[in-house]
This record gives structure tokens, sequence and C-alpha cells, in this order.
């Protein structure tokens, strides 16, 4: 399991390669932006879980989960923007 962990698709270094350095300063610096962050990592690895299917979910499920995801992403590009 740990080796299916570790390459889970949508991780944030993923998702933000350009900012891979301002995102660890900031998780560090920024509360808000820490929980945010773990909270999208959390919700990623659920997501890749059901998709891989080592947990289960309805479909109605997964689009709300993927809707959240979404929304995280957005919140952490727009606080990476204004950080830059």
């Amino acid at each position: 399991e740990d080796q299916i962990m570790s390459h889970t698709p949508h991780e944030l270094h993923d998702e933000f390669p350009e900012s891979v350095a301002r995102i660890s300063r900031m998780k560090s610096q920024d509360a808000h932006f820490c929980r945010i962050a773990d909270d999208y990592h959390a919700l990623n690895r659920q997501i890749h879980r059901i998709e891989v299917q080592i947990e289960a979910a309805s479909d109605f499920r997964m689009e709300e989960l993927r809707k959240k995801r979404l929304a995280l992403k957005d919140e952490i590009a727009e606080m990476l923007r204004q950080k830059a």
C-alpha cells in the first residue's frame, strides 16, 4: 500500500511543480495555508483509494469529492499567486 500511496496522482507538487519550494515555505509559515494543503492532501488520497478500488464509493460521492478537491486546488492556486 505504501508504494501505491507514494505515487498518488494530483499531489500538490505535481499540480504546482514551479511552486514546490513556495508550498513548503508557506506550509511552515501560514497556518491557514497548511490546513488547506493538509485537507487537499487527505482528500486527494481518499479519491485515489477509491480510484484504485481500495475504498468503495458511489459515483455521486466520487463527484462530490472531486469537486471539493478542485475547490481546494483553486484556493491553493490563488494563495500561491498572492504570495508570488
